[in-house]
């Protein structure tokens, strides 16, 4: 099977790509630098003919960076999938894409399944839910993976915090579970993996860390790893982005174990090495800047 990742310079694109690259399948890079300006009616001069799993690894799991840019979450969210989804069905290629916890409401008193239909409450649920219907519709072969809250997403909202020395403000009223990129990457991996041996399994599937919690316990956990203090003060309280965030967030993870064999892994023993990974995305970016 002939795969294209098509990523950012975010880790994620990264990390999937190394992963891959170590499994049999043939692996293509597809960067997307600047997806502004991108002309998504030429997606033949990016696609190589011979693609046969297309895997959209931008992954959007950040709400308040979709309220400040609507119309680049509207592009990013749905109008690239679509471009990739019918370039893909004219020739019957599949197509990977990633969504997010944030579809839901959070009105359900227990976790989401997948065939529970999309309530969002913030721009990028609402586009990543009309990416899903159109998916749908467009292109039978398609998987789609709903994943649960960016761990690092609350990672550099800890280290925001330590650099600025001032209290950090979480929510405790809702729950959710974090997801690493390194596990998420495994998963992806794996799914991929079976698809290359002939699955022919598609559609809807979500995944998220083992544990729920809440916002302000997972500040709490964060807080104390290595090169964060421990005396950080987070405090239960509603920041000005809680809006933004549905009271639960969890998802039932059950189809993708009974499909795939893929099990939840807890999210707490990913916490030292996405911190790693994240000050090593600093030092290389560092490392880019021009001097005098």
């Amino acid at each position: 099977m002939h795969v294209l990742v098509v990523h950012d310079y975010g880790p994620l694109g990264k990390i999937l790509l190394e992963r891959l690259r170590e499994t049999s399948l043939d692996v293509s890079p597809l960067l997307v630098s600047d997806l502004v300006s991108a002309n998504l009616s030429a997606l033949e001069s990016w696609i190589p003919e011979d693609i046969d799993l297309i895997v959209n690894a931008l992954w959007l799991a950040d709400p308040e960076v979709a309220e400040r840019d609507p119309e680049g979450t509207h592009k990013a969210a749905f109008s690239l999938p679509l471009a990739i989804a019918e370039f893909a069905r004219d020739r019957r290629m599949a197509l990977f894409q990633l969504s997010s916890c944030y579809v839901f409401d959070g009105r359900k008193q227990s976790g989401y399944i997948t065939s529970n239909p999309g309530h969002p409450v913030n721009e990028l649920g609402n586009w990543q839910w009309e990416c899903e219907q159109a998916l749908r519709t467009l292109l039978p072969r398609h998987i789609i993976l709903r994943t649960g809250w960016s761990l690092s997403r609350f990672i550099r909202k800890v280290q925001a915090s330590t650099a600025f020395d001032e209290a950090l403000s979480l929510p405790g009223r809702g729950v959710g579970q974090p997801v690493s990129m390194k596990d998420l990457a495994r998963v992806i991996t794996a799914v991929i993996q079976q698809l290359d041996c002939g699955t022919e399994v598609w559609g809807t599937f979500q995944y998220a860390g083992a544990e729920e919690i809440s916002l302000y316990e997972l500040g709490l956990a964060i807080v104390g790893l290595p090169g964060i203090p421990e005396d950080l003060h987070v405090v239960d309280d509603m920041p000005s982005w809680g809006a933004l965030e549905p009271p639960n967030t969890t998802l039932n993870c059950t189809k993708i174990r009974n499909t795939f064999g893929i099990k939840q892994f807890p999210w707490r023993s990913g916490l030292v090495d996405e911190l790693a990974m994240l000050r090593n995305e600093v030092k290389h970016t560092e490392s880019e800047v021009p001097t005098e």
